[in-house]
């Protein structure tokens, strides 16, 4: 009775002893996963890194695009490597990286379109806040308004009075329906209650020759890409600046909240974006690198060749200013009633 006894304790003592064993690699297992998620993300990126730019090789974006990431490369340790997959207006890439592993090793380089787009197409199938973890600013630019001098006009105002005076018969060149070229003017005519006629080019370029050239007397362009008519002498008249001040490179040019038109800055942000759910640390790796390269000399002045000027800044602010873009042309879609085939 007695060995019967002192067997079944030996039992409950070594059942306790695996039970305990067991807890503890339970623990160790549960508490291993995170700390290994860790230990990876702190050591990002261990491979090369997609770039993700939705328009065609070869244009100012995809230049600047790769000017980024080589940056990206050689603060990093890694490849960052430029992936153009343009169509669709921009949403063929954007979708591409909306529905990427959320790890960091697929970004999009996004342009203004990406909050443009949402009150344009209701039925994309991505959203700027809801589908994005934002990364940082790279760079930010204006338009400026500019007029033919066959036109007749050398003001804001007295463009205004013109087209009061024949609705809808002054016409404009843009980049093209729902760009933010045609976005920026569309703005303008609401704020000024005018009409002129959209006249859509396929593509920035394009519309700028044409307006240079006298086929359409108005046109709401870039400032870097209009700043080497002006130098030449080219015997346009720029009016306005989208910009809340003036600008060193037209220091004469008024804004249009000085001319009498307020509430109409048009800025165009180049930005980078990953999927959403992308780990706080990748996050801030990628951000602080971001800052970091934007503020070498060299940086900057390859940037501002590109017309932009260098921003930086946080996640936050990215989400703040996407969220601001998507209410203010939600407005003006609605109010105006432009509508995209």
């Amino acid at each position: 009775m007695i060995k019967e006894q002192r067997h079944n304790n030996h039992v409950a003592v070594r059942n306790s002893h695996i039970r305990t064993i067991f807890t503890l690699l339970l623990v160790t297992c549960i508490f291993s996963v995170p700390s290994a998620a860790i230990s990876q993300t702190k050591h990002f990126p261990t491979h090369p890194v997609r770039l993700i730019v939705p328009l065609p090789a070869g244009g100012s974006t995809d230049i600047l695009a790769r000017v980024v990431a080589q940056k990206f490369s050689d603060g990093l340790g890694k490849s960052f490597i430029v992936d153009n997959r343009p169509g669709a207006g921009t949403s063929l890439g954007n979708e591409l990286v909306a529905r990427a592993t959320p790890d960091g090793y697929t970004l999009l380089f996004a342009s203004a379109s990406i909050a443009t787009n949402v009150p344009l197409y209701p039925k994309l199938p991505f959203h700027p806040i809801r589908d994005y973890t934002p990364i940082g600013t790279v760079g930010q630019s204006f338009y400026v308004l500019i007029v033919q001098p066959s036109l007749g006009v050398n003001s804001v105002q007295e463009l205004i009075t013109l087209a009061k005076a024949k609705p809808q018969l002054i016409q404009y060149a843009s980049a093209g329906q729902g760009t933010i070229t045609h976005m920026a003017v569309e703005l303008f005519m609401m704020n000024a209650q005018i009409k002129m006629q959209n006249v859509p080019f396929k593509g920035g370029a394009p519309a700028l020759i044409g307006f240079m050239s006298g086929e359409v007397p108005v046109i709401f362009s870039p400032i870097a890409e209009s700043l080497p008519y002006f130098r030449n002498g080219t015997k346009v008249r720029p009016l306005a600046v989208t910009a809340s001040k003036r600008v060193p490179d037209l220091p004469d040019v008024p804004t249009l909240a000085e001319t009498g038109v307020p509430d109409s800055i048009v800025m165009s942000r180049t930005s980078i974006l990953s999927a959403k759910g992308t780990p706080e640390d990748v996050v801030k790796i990628l951000n602080t690198e971001l800052n970091r390269f934007l503020q070498q000399p060299d940086t900057r002045e390859r940037i501002s060749s590109h017309g932009l000027i260098p921003a930086g800044g946080t996640p936050a602010e990215l989400t703040e200013y996407l969220k601001m873009e998507i209410e203010r042309w939600t407005k003006v879609v609605k109010t105006v009633g432009i509508k995209v085939e």
